[in-house]
């Protein structure tokens, strides 16, 4: 398959800190509010953990080579706040940093562009036993992790993220109680929300301020809802799911305001905001993140919880689903990118995830052939290519994910990876996918250079 995409355009992968470190308690790295939640009974399917994980605190020199093997531009990482503070404040992990300078070091020596997220949702937990997201200081707290970390790789790392996914963090982790830290309270939810927004705002202050090197920004959930009928209630329904899990975030970052339909909807449970706060949400970012999977129909639901609607994924064509029931719908991500272009004045955007988990049998060497995710890949890969033929200002696509790893709350069984992990033995193998990704990104560079 040949695309023509922008010669500056970036291929790349992406990976979270929690999800492939392991060295859970080593060189001096604090607990996690998801370290906590991953060893309670039942928090995790099949009772797994994520205490090794794929041990790339051990293994980073290997994955780094198999990153330059593989011809990847960019990789996209997460940094753990607890590595780096184990109390979340105060005293700084010297061994936490080192490990993050050898890793930025061993891309750039494998001319691999860092892209770094500083939060991929593992708080550290003693912020969590002072209240964590829902008390406001603990915005102050990660603004001065971001310094230490500006300060630290600022002159070597290009693209910085501030969060990934907010809407996860605060409806899943303090709305529904299904993430860590595991409550379910709808009044922490949206003051989360808004907390993780005013944290954003302050962390790109520092960064400004401090005449860093690089472009920094967002990255944030998406997914195409479409009302399930012309229905005026479906519509409404469909409305109110794209402002809470996308608008209430954009329409903050890009136009200082929440959704007021969503804020009336949610009535008591609204966030409590500070004069100041959404001109410091406000400030100007360099690319927005927009991780996409799935696109769902949305209905009017009278018992679908506080906003009264039902969500169904929608695949094209009845397109093979994947082992955790993710409908493939490249459409939606076009539709998607479109939208946002209209809304928000054609941003610069990353599609920083995108992939699919199969259920997989490895050869005996390891080896997986995977077409149906080389198919899946190629599809969204051609979705993003429509976008930009219409004008999207997309700048990069990172695979979800480089290897397969700990899946949150559904453990190991999900395997994402364009690389096989052996948890048992730590064997890594690339899968047809892999080599598939290689030449795809090897044949973009020949018709660049064209």
């Amino acid at each position: 398959m040949e695309i023509e995409f922008p010669a500056s355009f970036l291929w790349g992968a992406a990976t979270a800190a929690f999800q492939i470190e392991g060295a859970w308690n080593q060189d001096g790295k604090g607990e996690s509010i998801w370290d906590r939640f991953n060893h309670k009974p039942y928090a995790i399917l099949n009772g797994d953990n994520a205490d090794v994980a794929c041990d790339h605190y051990h293994h980073m020199p290997q994955d780094v080579a198999l990153m330059k093997e593989l011809g990847l531009q960019t990789y996209r990482f997460s940094i753990s706040w607890p590595r780096i503070l184990p109390q979340g404040r105060g005293f700084v992990n010297e061994k936490g940093l080192d490990f993050y300078d050898r890793l930025v070091d061993n891309l750039l020596t494998a001319n691999i562009i860092p892209n770094a997220t500083l939060y991929h949702w593992d708080l550290p937990q003693a912020l969590q036993d002072l209240g964590g997201w829902p008390n406001r200081d603990v915005t102050d707290w990660y603004a001065e992790y971001a310094r230490i970390m500006f300060d630290r790789l600022g002159d070597r790392v290009s693209l910085w993220s501030t969060f990934n996914e907010p809407w996860v963090v605060a409806a899943l982790g303090y709305g529904q109680g299904v993430f860590a830290p595991g409550i379910a309270d709808a009044s922490q939810q949206y003051q989360t929300a808004h907390h993780l927004l005013l944290a954003h705002g302050k962390a790109l202050q520092i960064f400004w301020q401090g005449n860093y090197n690089g472009k920094i920004g967002i990255v944030l959930n998406t997914s195409r809802q479409i009302p399930a009928s012309d229905s005026e209630a479906d519509r409404a329904a469909c409305e109110r799911a794209r402002n809470e899990e996308l608008y209430f975030f954009t329409d903050g970052l890009f136009y200082g305001q929440y959704p007021q339909e969503l804020i009336e909807w949610i009535g008591p449970h609204a966030p409590r905001v500070e004069p100041g706060d959404m001109a410091l949400i406000q400030q100007p970012i360099d690319f927005l993140g927009v991780n996409y999977y799935m696109t769902f129909t949305v209905s009017y639901n009278a018992q679908g919880g506080l906003t009264k609607l039902s969500l169904k994924q929608v695949a094209v064509d009845g397109w093979t689903h994947s082992s955790t029931g993710f409908g493939f719908n490249p459409n939606g991500l076009t539709d998607l990118l479109l939208d946002i272009k209209e809304r928000y004045n054609n941003p610069a955007i990353y599609i920083t995830e995108n992939g699919v988990s199969l259920a997989e049998t490895p050869q005996e060497t390891g080896f997986i052939n995977d077409p149906l995710r080389i198919e899946y890949l190629q599809a969204h890969i051609q979705a993003i290519a429509k976008a930009l033929a219409a004008g999207v200002d997309v700048r990069g696509y990172y695979v979800w994910s480089l290897m397969d790893n700990f899946e949150w709350a559904s453990g190991y069984l999900p395997r994402f990876g364009l690389i096989h992990v052996d948890y048992a033995s730590g064997k890594r193998t690339p899968k047809q996918s892999a080599w598939w990704y290689r030449d795809l990104i090897s044949s973009c560079q020949g018709a660049q250079a064209r």
